[in-house]
């Protein structure tokens, strides 16, 4: 019985030193097979645009297919638990925007947020465009304010959800504004752009790289930008802080996977998304899309969520914003 017991303890002390060699082996062998990369919102929104771009830049680096699955639903949520619950071996990340900071401010969620997950990289930087439909009388964020407030309730903006980030972007103007709209979700960008540019909502806080060749073709009408500074990709819209002193909504993206992620792997997909995101192709698209590269280790990305998990908790109280778990 002793020396079964010495053995069991053994090879339980072998397989624990052996550890870092398995899991080095595994980054040496990984992938070998194609790798999913979770996006919680449906296609044609700017998560899902920045996904599709790296994914192609980082299929070419592995040489094994990084597929992009869309799984809309619950603000991000679904899509989000589906990357919590996956196996901890890099064959599931998922992209995710600043509206992933938003969840733990609005729902009960069966995961948290910072502790269940291992980050990965933060991909840019960007914000939204203030954008409405030609059919609003405003071309500045002062005219729409003027605008709304003649009319309170009566524009509709929509949103990516309830309690996504566009929602609470706008619920932000509306407190800091004193405006009054009416709130229409939507399950992601694609289809609430389709909606605006048909007339069916006037207007929404739109991610830059969704918004921004709709602006251009003058098919909506961009009034303003979310973040602190002008945008590079739109030099000349204003900041909705010109006019609305201190206001400001920025939207990040970026890739975590499940927590247990060996750090090989972890190490290996920052390498590579690093590298992708220095590029000139790849600076030249982002720029173009209104995202400033940023890469920086993982402990650098799970600040920011939790830095935005705090910030809109004040948001959802202020505006006494409540959904369903």
């Amino acid at each position: 019985m002793q020396t079964a017991k010495f053995l069991s303890a053994a090879m339980a002390l072998a397989a624990l030193c052996a550890t870092p060699h398995t899991f080095a082996a595994q980054a040496d062998k990984y992938p070998s097979r194609p790798v999913r990369m979770l996006v919680p919102f449906a296609p044609g929104g700017g998560t899902d645009i920045t996904a599709r771009l790296i994914a192609a830049n980082v299929t070419t680096a592995f040489g094994q297919q990084v597929i992009v699955d869309n799984r809309a639903g619950g603000g991000g949520t679904i899509g989000a638990e589906m990357a919590v619950r996956a196996a901890p071996d890099g064959y599931t990340v998922i992209m995710v925007s600043g509206s992933y900071g938003t969840n733990a401010a609005l729902y009960s969620l069966p995961y948290d947020p910072v502790k269940d997950i291992q980050p990965i990289v933060m991909i840019g930087d960007t914000g939204f465009v203030l954008s409405l439909h030609p059919s609003v009388p405003a071309k500045t964020v002062q005219e729409l304010i003027n605008h709304a407030k003649a009319n309170p309730g009566k524009l509709n903006y929509a949103s990516t959800g309830t309690g996504g980030i566009t929602h609470l972007a706008t619920e932000l103007f509306n407190l800091m504004a004193v405006t009054k709209m009416t709130h229409i979700p939507y399950k992601g960008t694609g289809p609430a752009l389709a909606d605006l540019l048909g007339g069916q909502v006037q207007l929404i806080f739109g991610a830059m790289p969704a918004a921004i060749p709709h602006v251009k073709s003058g098919k909506l009408r961009g009034v303003g930008v979310t973040t602190a500074k002008r945008a590079p990709a739109l030099p000349d819209m204003p900041t909705i802080g010109e006019t609305v002193k201190d206001y400001e909504a920025p939207l990040w993206y970026g890739l975590w996977g499940p927590k247990g992620l060996p750090k090989p792997i972890i190490t290996r997909w920052n390498q590579e998304v690093a590298k992708a995101l220095q590029t000139e192709e790849m600076k030249k698209r982002l720029a173009t899309d209104g995202v400033e590269p940023a890469g920086g280790p993982p402990e650098q990305f799970l600040n920011a969520i939790a830095r935005d998990v705090e910030k809109w908790k004040k948001v959802v109280k202020a505006a006494n914003i409540k959904v369903s778990s």
